[in-house]
Order: C-alpha cells, then sequence, then structure tokens
C-alpha cells in the first residue's frame, strides 16, 4: 500500500479497478458458506488469492464486472448517458450466452420488449426486482457522474439501474453508492455522507436502508439473501466501516458468504475510492482480466480498465 494520500485520480482507478478485481476475487466463492475465504487463505498477503474455481478462471471477472465495462465503453463512446444504447449494448452480451447472468437481468434483456418499458413490464408481472444486479456494475458510472454533484449522480443511477431492474429499491440503493463513491473521490469520508444520501432518497425507500446504511447494523442483522439489493449494499458499507485497508474490507465481504462476487464488487468500489489504486494488491490486480461476451474474443487486462478509467475521467 502507497503511503502517501491518494489523489483523486488514483481514487477513481481503485474505485473501477477495485470493483472489478473483488468481482475477481470473490466469485469461486459464490454461494458458499461463511468465512470460506479465510479457511482457505488465513494470512493475508501470502498470494493465490486469485484461484479460480466454479467455472471461473483465476481473475476471470464475472457478469458483474462485464456490464460495468458496457455501461463505461457507452458512457464515453455515445458523449454521455444514452439508455437505449446501453440496453442495446446489455442485450447483445445477454444474447452471447456469458458464463452467467442474473435471472431477473436475463430475463429483462431477452424479453423483446423496448429498452424503456422492459424492466417496468418484468416487475408488473414478477413483483421481484430488487436483487442487486444494478448495483454490481455502478462503478464506472459512479466515477464518471461524480463531478456534477449528488442531485445529478444519484439520478444517473436510478436511471441506468432502472434499465433492468423495475423495483424503486434497486435503483434507490444504486443512488446511494454512486453519492458514496462521488463523497469518496473528494477525500472525504463517505460515512459521513450516509445521512445526505438517505435524506435524497424517495420517502418510501428511506426506513429500510436507514436499516441497513446503520453504524450498528451487521451483515447477520439481515433479513434477506445478500443478492438483495439492501443487504448488499448494507454489506458493503459494514466491510469498508469496520476496517484499514482495501484488502481487509474485500476479504471481510467475501468472507460474508452467499452471493460473494457482488458484494466483493460493491465493496472494492466502495474500498478502492476511499484507499486508492495502491491499496490494491498488484498480486490480484496481475491476475484480472474480462471477458466481454458478443464483443470479441480478447478479454480486458487491468491496464485496459485502467486507460478506459482515464477516460471516464475526462468525461462531464
Amino acid at each position: 500500500m502507497s503511503t502517501g494520500t491518494p489523489d483523486r485520480l488514483d481514487r477513481t482507478l481503485g474505485a473501477v479497478i477495485g470493483s472489478a478485481v473483488g468481482d475477481a476475487l470473490g466469485a469461486p466463492f459464490e454461494f458458499g458458506p461463511e468465512g470460506a475465504f479465510s479457511a482457505r487463505f488465513p494470512a493475508p498477503g501470502t498470494g493465490g488469492e486469485m484461484c479460480g474455481g466454479g467455472g471461473w478462471d483465476p481473475g476471470e471477472a464475472t457478469d458483474d464486472t462485464q456490464m460495468a465495462v458496457l455501461v463505461a465503453q457507452s458512457l464515453l463512446e455515445r458523449g454521455g448517458l444514452e439508455l437505449p444504447d446501453v440496453f442495446r449494448r446489455f442485450q447483445r452480451w445477454a444474447a452471447s450466452g456469458p458464463k452467467d447472468i442474473g435471472l431477473q437481468t436475463e430475463a429483462v434483456l431477452t424479453s423483446g420488449d423496448p429498452w424503456d418499458t422492459a424492466a417496468a413490464l418484468h416487475f408488473q408481472v414478477s413483483q421481484r426486482a430488487a436483487g442487486n444486479g444494478a448495483l454490481m456494475r455502478a462503478a464506472p458510472s459512479a466515477v464518471y457522474f461524480a463531478p456534477r454533484g449528488r442531485e445529478a449522480t444519484m439520478d444517473a443511477a436510478r436511471h441506468l439501474s432502472a434499465l433492468t431492474h423495475g423495483d424503486r429499491a434497486a435503483w434507490e440503493g444504486t443512488a446511494v453508492l454512486h453519492e458514496l463513491i462521488r463523497v469518496a473521490l473528494t477525500g472525504e469520508d463517505p460515512l459521513t455522507a450516509v445521512p445526505d444520501s438517505l435524506a435524497a432518497l424517495h420517502p418510501a425507500h428511506r426506513p429500510r436502508y436507514a436499516t441497513v446504511l446503520s453504524p450498528d447494523w451487521h451483515p447477520d442483522d439481515a433479513t434477506e439473501f445478500n443478492g438483495a439489493v439492501w443487504p448488499c449494499l448494507g454489506s458493503a458499507v459494514w466491510a469498508v466501516r469496520t476496517t484499514k485497508s482495501y484488502e481487509d474490507a474485500v476479504r471481510a465481504a467475501v468472507d460474508l458468504g452467499g452471493d460473494t462476487d457482488t458484494v466483493a464488487a460493491v465493496t472494492g468500489a466502495l474500498a478502492g475510492a476511499v484507499h486508492g489504486i495502491d491499496a490494491v494488491p498488484a498480486r490480484w490486480t496481475e491476475a484480472l482480466h474480462v471477458p466481454l461476451p458478443g464483443f470479441g474474443d480478447r478479454a480486458l487486462d487491468t491496464e485496459d480498465l485502467s486507460k478506459l478509467t482515464h477516460g471516464l475521467v475526462t468525461g462531464p
């Protein structure tokens, strides 16, 4: 870890690459028990943690990061938020047979319905759309819209979430993550921004988020599986709150078990924004690679993600 104070670019790189690293680190432990990561790798820093397994190669990022990259590429290539373009990219990716795709997301993207109604129509029928599938891909959009301030970044998060998730709960959780990352990128403690973030939420959704973002909340208190948006976000904030480094935060997230890739991806985004890119272990970034099914055979590596992130910095 660098002994210096990370600057804004360091934090921005930390958020995007840190999210991808958390995703790849957690993927082999998905749906496993609590403590499985530490049971296998009890001593931090010994190496080998990018172990692969469960259908994933060592260092391979999942749908979480793949969709995040598609958002980033759309933002850069279209010069801003063009929702139909993001949706088309998601559809192309979903149709290519990725290794993993959330059931909710897949149902929306393959429904054949228009981009602006597909998620809402699915929610009308299923009444189940409060998963963490929008939260997981939020790091690039969070850093892109951060310079525009709280209202703009939270609004962008809601619009991007609504492409695949018809339940406003998913929109509001992603909006909170956008705002916490925005504050972290300035060098301030994102946990101090929780009250203002809650105040900016739709009133009907404040109570549940206030519960999981409370300083005394623990992931063991969750009333839903951490594949739901509330405990996923709460677990990420808990992991950052109760640790002092990027590595410790992500280890804590993976050790929660359950939806480990996404919880660690969200944790990695926030912890990376707090601690900066130098805090993300090189032994993890060296193995990282992000396939993009439907968009060519070559996987993106950490250098590619770095270039993509530099582009996001020169956004709005």
